[in-house]
């Protein structure tokens, strides 16, 4: 015969059945005996998981009863009701945070995404018109230091593509790339971490939406969430203001170190580089 709540705490008080014993026979008990709880119209899974969330509180529970004149199983099933609410409300709050992440992380890739990596044919079409000068001369070192001060969005694979344009082996070019990302790598790093953050900002504000729509609004709760909200959505804001004002490019001086040349030629050669540039948009609105 299964014992009941109250005849097993009542086998603990006279020491029967120890501390540990008393625990997992109340748990096994709760799971296996829905029906006889205030819990009997949740779904089998649901209670499952529910009475697997609140086994850790199962100690408190035990030590939080006192003998007022209600049973221990009355005390028990009042104290499930309090707990499944807090667990309903946790588990509605996980659900909406996966949901609001999920539904944001497409929209939030296409329009706040960083500008595409170099790494397709008209990006190498484009640098193949570049390395003609003024003179109607290759000039590959003026590329290179056009790739190197935009290290941060090569790719290795158009590295590799580009290197015998400009006359490098795709190994010599990855390892003057390389050497630049080191020498920046403090700067990437903070820009990485900036990133992250703002990442984190931007659900955070998409979960506070996600709340409000589900909160009666103008009630307290409702007001308080909004300005968390707005104060969320203007940091935000500050934190993507912040980001664009931080350069990801090379110095000019960090590019002629590594090819090894002087910054005045690397100056002279992206200043070049520009002059084209718009010479080549011209052209393209006239067309």
């Amino acid at each position: 015969m299964h014992q009941t709540i109250n005849e097993l705490y009542l086998g603990y008080l006279a020491g029967n059945i120890d501390r540990a014993d008393f625990e997992g026979s109340v748990y096994i008990h709760l799971m296996n005996n829905k029906e006889k709880t205030c819990l009997a119209h949740w779904k089998n899974d649901e209670y499952e998981d529910f009475i697997s969330w609140f086994y850790p509180r199962l100690r408190k529970s035990i030590d939080s009863y006192r003998e007022t004149g209600a049973s221990f199983e009355a005390f028990m099933n009042k104290y499930l009701l309090i707990s499944s609410r807090e667990y309903q409300t946790r588990t509605a709050t996980n659900a909406m945070t996966e949901y609001s992440a999920w539904s944001a992380r497409i929209p939030e890739m296409y329009a706040r995404e960083e500008p595409p990596v170099y790494a397709h044919k008209q990006a190498e079409d484009f640098l193949s018109l570049l390395i003609i000068d003024k003179m109607g001369k290759r000039n590959s070192k003026r590329i290179l230091a056009l790739v190197l001060k935009c290290y941060y969005y090569v790719s290795a694979d158009f590295a590799e593509r580009i290197a015998p344009k400009i006359g490098l082996k795709s190994g010599e070019l990855l390892e003057m790339l390389d050497k630049i990302r080191k020498t920046r790598e403090k700067k990437d790093d903070k820009i990485y971490r900036l990133k992250e953050r703002i990442y984190c900002q931007y659900y955070r504000c998409i979960i506070y939406d996600k709340r409000l729509s589900v909160i009666k609004e103008n009630s307290s709760a409702y007001n308080k969430l909004k300005l968390r909200r707005d104060k969320a959505k203007i940091r935000l804001e500050k934190m993507r203001n912040r980001m664009m004002n931080i350069r990801t490019e090379a110095t000019n001086k960090q590019v002629a170190d590594v090819i090894g040349i002087k910054k005045g030629t690397v100056d002279s050669s992206l200043h070049q580089l520009k002059l084209k540039w718009e010479e080549m948009a011209k052209k393209a609105d006239l067309n």
